[in-house]
């Protein structure tokens, strides 16, 4: 969806002629336990074309495909012997067992969640992100670092204006 009624908000060229009225309306449209469900919302913003273009290095398909191979198969041997194939399929208990943070991540996830007003149900999907990151990352533990990116990709939960 776009960030606001002219689609222009944040964006660095052109200029949003919204007002924080007109945003609030416009993502109130979209219904909170909906966007709960949604695991990752982020905003992607225009890119120039000489950024299209760019031929420059970058991390290759083969690269990026072994590191989810490799996550996957963390997450298939975390979850041996129960239904769950991925972190996204965790139940609460699961979440409560495999997606502890350090004290970092902790007193992150609470300033967070009292300053956004977070649900429960985002809570979680940021403590499913997290994990998946640290797997990504191979990392057993979840850090504040990865929180940080979890919680960078619940943009439509941070309030407007």
């Amino acid at each position: 969806m776009n960030p606001c009624p002219c689609g222009y908000l944040g964006d660095p060229i052109h200029l949003c002629s919204c007002t924080p009225l007109m945003i609030q309306h416009y993502r109130s449209r979209t219904s909170g336990p909906l966007l709960d469900r949604i695991d990752i919302h982020i905003e992607v913003p225009a890119v120039k074309y000489r950024d299209l273009a760019d031929r420059g290095e970058s991390e290759g398909s083969d690269a990026i495909a072994e590191r989810v191979a490799r996550s996957r198969e963390l997450q298939k041997a975390r979850f041996t012997g129960t239904k769950v194939r991925c972190n996204a399929q965790m139940s609460a208990r699961m979440i409560r067992k495999f997606c502890e943070t350090d004290a970092a991540g902790n007193r992150m996830l609470e300033m967070v969640t009292d300053r956004l007003g977070l649900s429960a149900r985002s809570y979680t999907r940021i403590l499913k992100v997290a994990r998946t990151i640290a797997d990504l990352a191979g990392s057993e533990e979840i850090r504040d670092i990865h929180i940080s990116e979890a919680i960078q990709y619940r943009s439509l939960d941070r309030k407007t204006g």
